[in-house]
């Protein structure tokens, strides 16, 4: 089974993250992450992405109909390898660190151990799980199960107020602030971040944690896009906020839901607060309304910003 967070490489040197679990019609909904031009991988961005399969592979170029958006897709016949988060970060764990970036995923992964986290519901993806990690690469875990997650973050706080492990600092909120292209003040940014608790500094290096859990509401429901919206709204329930995609239920007249498909705006809003949201105006064929934040990787010109 693929799931979301996974990558995938194909025999032309192509590393796509997969971002929906399970196939469409056969394929693997992706987005390419990595490719390898003469001899030497490379990272890319959408645009570059999406340049080199128009360019070389455009069998990879995918319309989903049950997501109405573009994105790549790649046969299960044409996938080489099959990256996989949980198996790597058990076997990562079982033997000697070979550099720095291994050497603080042991340390961070002891610490979260040693506070009652099973960490056989995690992986670990990025970089490390294509073996590309550079001196100064992060180190992002995933989970599986909800309430592990949200336990993995009770922890974090923890270990930040002991100082066993470090919150961002300015410098770090800024790198991460800019890497995000994030639709709003830098300061804005910051206060909606420093409260998930999912990020932290370990020896100096960040580190991430993320949720992929399939949202059984996703589920074999197609939807069409009726133009891009702004409204404001009230979140009446939460608890699906830290999946991919995260999900919002909102007091709204005419929409339904917010879903984010951009980590950036992951476990934004509370229950009870009061939120502005940015994003594409969707309808499923029951007519139930939903706003989608994150429509292309980027997410420029949507957000979700709690309104203070």
């Amino acid at each position: 089974m693929y799931r979301a967070k996974d990558f995938i490489e194909t025999a032309e040197g192509l590393i796509f993250a997969v971002v929906v679990q399970g196939q469409e019609n056969g394929k693997v909904l992706c987005f390419l992450r990595y490719l390898c031009l003469e001899g030497v991988w490379r990272k890319v961005d959408t645009a570059l992405a999406n340049q080199h399969l128009e360019q070389y592979c455009p069998q990879y170029l995918h319309y989903s109909a049950l997501l109405d958006a573009h994105l790549h897709a790649v046969p299960s016949a044409a996938i080489v390898r099959h990256y996989q988060p949980q198996k790597l970060l058990q076997r990562l764990l079982a033997e000697e660190p070979g550099d720095p970036v291994l050497a603080d995923l042991h340390k961070l992964c002891g610490l979260l151990r040693s506070n009652g986290l099973d960490l056989s519901r995690f992986g670990v993806t990025g970089s490390l799980l294509v073996a590309m990690q550079k001196h100064s690469s992060d180190i992002d875990l995933v989970c599986y199960e909800r309430g592990e997650f949200h336990r993995a973050r009770n922890i974090v706080q923890a270990l930040i107020a002991e100082d066993r492990c470090q919150a961002l600092n300015d410098e770090d909120w800024l790198e991460a602030y800019q890497r995000r292209a994030c639709d709003f003040a830098f300061d804005e940014y910051v206060w909606h971040e420093q409260r998930k608790y999912n990020k932290g500094m370990i020896n100096g290096r960040k580190f991430d944690l993320s949720l992929a859990v399939a949202d059984p509401e996703a589920q074999d429901k197609s939807y069409r896009k009726l133009g891009f919206i702004t409204i404001d709204a009230e979140v009446c329930e939460d608890q699906f906020s830290f999946d991919y995609p995260a999900r919002f239920a909102i007091k709204h007249p005419q929409v339904d839901s917010v879903v984010c498909f951009t980590a950036t705006y992951n476990g934004q809003a509370q229950i009870g607060e009061r939120i502005r949201v940015a994003g594409q105006l969707e309808v499923d064929q029951d007519g139930v309304q939903r706003i989608v934040v994150g429509s292309n990787r980027e997410a420029i010109g949507e957000f979700i910003k709690v309104i203070r």
